[in-house]
């Protein structure tokens, strides 16, 4: 069976979809996978070995450059890579009307969620079948059961997220290091600044650095700062998606917000800790990883004492 997943974007949603891979080939047997994702994310499709063809989309970048030439060159390019296989089923599990006209231009019977189900009603529109998947579960849920229902198998099993990273770490900490992932995407999501200093300080006493990515100027200005108030802590070079999973895998834990590096770290199986403040966790927590944690809730961010606790 050739299938064709479209999920484009966050990291997150990328994350949260993974499962839903290990699912169809664990019940499918043969069955071969491609997968429609945003170019920055393209990397994390590529870890799941399950994947055969990794189809890059660059929706965000086409939007801001609607009347260039090359732009237009891409997506030509892009809907011939579509149009070069027929499939069997075209899942669209992102459930927004973007995704849903990326389907669109593939081979393939259309899969999606029906109009109370999917993030944008109006993306209903576009699919050949439609399917009912309750709002109120978490998001790995969601894509599990979208998958089982487009596909013809039962969600049942072990959430397994299938990812595959390999080589060493990115960078030598000197000894053993935790990573903490201080930004996030929302205001309300960022855990106050003097608990990270805390958690820092908490970890230097065991004998553990601190290693603070960034991937943005803001981000890398919040991370020094923090980083000085720690004393013991490292600001890397900014790194690669790859480069990410291999630190991850190396460190003794992460602590992050509700991020999608958080979801990522938890989901290669690295002992992870979320700092939630300000999105619900039963349905964005980390979620079916053994070594992973979930701490507090909207308006009520842990304690640094307790994140520490958590895991290490």
């Amino acid at each position: 069976m050739r299938i064709l997943f479209v999920k484009t974007s966050s990291l997150g949603d990328v994350v949260h979809h993974l499962p839903a891979v290990s699912d169809a080939v664990r019940a499918i047997p043969g069955a071969s996978i491609d997968w429609v994702i945003e170019e920055a994310f393209a990397a994390v499709a590529a870890m799941h070995p399950a994947v055969r063809r990794v189809i890059p989309v660059a929706l965000r970048r086409w939007r801001s450059a609607l009347w260039h030439p090359a732009m237009w060159s891409e997506l030509g390019a892009f809907r011939r890579a579509l149009a070069a296989e027929r499939y069997d089923a075209v899942v669209d599990t992102q459930g927004l009307l973007k995704s849903a006209l990326v389907a669109k231009f593939a081979s393939g019977a259309k899969h999606g969620m029906d109009r109370a189900s999917a993030r944008e009603p109006c993306a209903a529109r576009f699919y050949n079948a439609t399917h009912a998947v309750p709002r109120e579960l978490h998001a790995v849920e969601r894509n599990r059961r979208l998958a089982a229902a487009s596909l013809g198998y039962g969600a049942n099993g072990a959430c397994d997220y299938g990812l595959r990273a390999e080589g060493a770490a990115p960078l030598d900490a000197g000894g053993p290091f935790a990573v903490l992932l201080t930004m996030t995407s929302r205001e309300d999501k960022l855990w106050p600044q003097a608990r990270w200093v805390e958690l820092g300080r908490l970890l230097a006493a065991r004998g553990v650095k601190s290693v603070l990515p960034w991937g943005s100027e803001a981000e890398h200005g919040r991370a020094e700062r923090i980083a000085r108030g720690i004393g013991e802590a490292l600001v890397p070079r900014r790194f690669s998606l790859e480069e990410l999973g291999r630190l991850f895998r190396a460190a003794r834990g992460v602590a992050g917000g509700d991020t999608g590096l958080t979801h990522f770290a938890a989901a290669l199986g690295a002992p992870t800790v979320g700092l939630y403040c300000g999105s619900d966790p039963a349905l964005t927590g980390l979620y079916g990883c053994a070594r992973a944690k979930t701490l507090g809730a909207p308006g009520a961010p842990p304690a640094a004492a307790e994140a520490f606790e958590a895991i290490w």
